[in-house]
């Protein structure tokens, strides 16, 4: 089974050549690699800091091996492994938590000073599978042809370690309607599908749909160019920081704004994109959402709309609520300290699309009128 809901890969080969042709008689032995890609967050010292990460680290006991896969998990397509795809396949050995280990320290040294949290936001662990034959006592890589280890004599290596008949299967979920039978709708790398026959958003969790609260704001601006991007809007309370309402937040982050009455009887909400982008860009828009806590009109109909797909489930927008507090803080100095004893207890989550004008580069969100570049939406669609 995969790690933390990651999926099995296999790398296939792009081109093939002679030699590699050759390679239908050879018995196979598929080696195994932990990919860590996501975006890493660091409170330290008296910033936060991020970086994008995409590391692999060989899982496997076999030593020779490379250490990594290098650029090939990024530069050659690959393919889900099958219980029919012919060969062996070495045991998968090491922890993910070693990934994880090694992405941090990729990014430890963006910044100086005491490190107070560390977060993951959209990451994605896989298994990816290296193709090896041995040949006179050498470990060749089969993508390429070239030896990259040495057997000693009567090494007994892979007998100990091969796992001759995996059982992986991949599991489907019908995409029809809990509700009211109609399809859904969602993009290949959608974590949240809609019905727009009953108006109705919906993710998947442990082999089934569970229904997500939605609204849709009503635009300033209506026309054809009106996109509507989505937000996780979660209402919380903090516990080592205080936070019960929006003006508990607007003197701990030390805001350049008076908290009035309104103010103290308004629940304190914390707001994330819903779609991957870069962590800078990520960073600013919850930060802007989240300090301005504007209230929008809206409505809960979805027909007719060109709704962008929710790539980042409501759990990552969860762990990143240390970041937006963090990143929030007018005085980081006073803040950060306190990360490590934050815990938030969640009173609701919804997911809000907001309407946004497609000039042709930019996205215009219509109230607020701040931008996101298209280019970095689309940039992280690959993340």
């Amino acid at each position: 089974r995969p790690p933390l809901g990651g999926s099995w890969f296999l790398i296939r080969f792009e081109r093939f050549t002679y030699s590699s042709l050759q390679l239908c008689w050879r018995y196979l032995t598929y080696a195994p690699y932990l990919r860590f890609r996501g975006n890493v967050y660091l409170c330290k010292g008296r910033t936060v800091s991020h970086r994008v990460v995409d590391i692999t680290h060989s899982g496997s006991l076999l030593k020779g091996l490379p250490a990594s896969l290098g650029l090939r998990p990024q530069a050659m397509k690959m393919k889900f492994v099958t219980p029919d795809t012919p060969g062996s396949f070495l045991k998968f050995s090491i922890k993910v938590t070693d990934i994880l280990t090694r992405a941090g320290k990729y990014s430890r040294t963006l910044a100086y000073g005491q490190l107070f949290h560390r977060a993951y936001i959209g990451e994605t662990l896989s298994i990816i599978y290296l193709p090896l034959f041995v040949e006179e006592n050498r470990i060749f890589d089969a993508v390429t042809n070239n030896p990259i280890a040495r057997l000693s004599q009567g090494q007994d290596i892979f007998r100990q370690t091969i796992n001759n008949n995996p059982l992986w299967r991949l599991t489907f979920i019908s995409t029809l309607c809990p509700q009211c039978g109609w399809n859904l709708e969602g993009e290949r790398d959608s974590v949240v599908l809609t019905c727009r026959n009953c108006d109705t958003a919906w993710e998947a969790s442990e082999g089934k749909f569970n229904r997500v609260g939605f609204s849709v704001a009503v635009p300033g601006d209506p026309g054809k160019n009106t996109v509507y991007l989505p937000f996780w809007k979660i209402s919380a309370r903090a516990r080592g920081a205080e936070i019960n309402s929006y003006a508990d937040f607007i003197r701990l982050t030390n805001q350049p704004r008076v908290a009035g009455k309104e103010e103290e009887n308004q629940d304190m909400n914390f707001w994330s994109p819903a779609f991957k982008i870069r962590p800078r860009i990520f960073l600013r828009l919850s930060r802007q959402l989240t300090i301005c806590q504007k209230q929008f009109k809206t409505d809960e109909t979805i027909a007719k709309k060109n709704l962008y797909p929710v790539t980042l489930p409501q759990t990552e927008a969860r762990q990143a609520m240390k970041l937006i507090l963090a990143d929030s803080s007018v005085n980081k100095e006073e803040v950060l300290p306190l990360l490590p004893c934050v815990m938030f207890n969640i009173k609701d989550s919804t997911l809000i699309y907001l309407p946004f004008t497609d000039t042709g580069n930019e996205m215009i969100q219509q109230h607020m009128r701040f931008s996101i570049n298209k280019r970095a939406l689309e940039f992280g669609r690959y993340l």
